[in-house]
């Protein structure tokens, strides 16, 4: 490798150092609103999931950053076709929590670890994308964040079938019943078989509230602590940075 090659790849990982400890840094300011977490988690803003190739330590590694979006699993197909390397980094917002469940299905297949680097978080729909890593790592400073999964986010379109009478919502809880149910076997099955303990249903996700209560109320998530991360088998190992 020449002097100017070496020295390029130095300053690529003093550049991508850098950007990790600032990312970690502004992870550090807690949410007075959900205390378990920082008030501005670094889950990326792309509004479809990203996924490039780069090279980490020499090594290949998939990243994947953006919302779980509704026409992700093709392009995963493709990324992961022509994947040599074996452990993909996750940053997420969240999405559609059926594509996070089925993404998370493709990379066990593929026997892919997972990892939230520091200062990275994943959320929501993400989980299920992280958990389908046959080796799933946190670092220190990353984040891995929960809520209760549910059919009724979105309070206006609530409140607009409640306003037009009783049958439409007498229709519409029933609808949200079914489907939570639904919902719920489909998250304790897919823990079950990537071998997560049930337990993070009963005891973190499911007594979490998915949506705000009282206008202004936005106590709506919830970081495990790397304790948690351990009991519940989130992660298979924690890297201490």
């Amino acid at each position: 490798m020449s002097a100017s090659s070496r020295a390029s790849r130095l300053l690529r990982a003093a550049a991508a150092a850098l950007l990790c400890a600032q990312a970690v840094q502004a992870q550090e300011r807690m949410d007075p609103d959900n205390p378990t977490c920082p008030l501005a988690p670094n889950w990326s803003s792309h509004r479809e999931m990203q996924l490039n190739v780069e090279q980490v330590d020499g090594r290949p590694v998939l990243l994947a950053e953006g919302h779980v979006d509704d026409n992700l699993i093709p392009r995963l197909r493709a990324a992961l076709d022509g994947f040599t390397g074996d452990e993909i980094w996750v940053r997420s917002p969240g999405g559609n929590a059926r594509v996070g469940n089925e993404a998370g299905r493709l990379i066990r297949e593929a026997n892919l670890h997972t990892r939230i680097p520091a200062g990275w978080a994943c959320f929501s729909a993400c989980n299920f994308v992280f958990m389908g890593g046959s080796a799933r790592f946190v670092d220190r400073g990353g984040l891995f964040i929960v809520h209760m999964f549910t059919h009724t986010g979105d309070r206006d379109a609530l409140r607009s079938e409640v306003s037009r009478g009783i049958d439409n919502t007498i229709g519409l809880i029933g609808e949200i019943e079914q489907q939570s149910a639904l919902l719920a076997s489909e998250d304790n099955d897919f823990l079950i078989r990537m071998g997560v303990s049930r337990r993070l249903l009963t005891e973190i996700m499911y007594r979490t509230r998915a949506i705000a209560e009282r206008s202004g109320d936005r106590s709506t998530r919830r970081c495990l602590t790397p304790e948690e991360v351990r009991r519940y088998n989130v992660a298979t190992e924690i890297i201490a940075n």
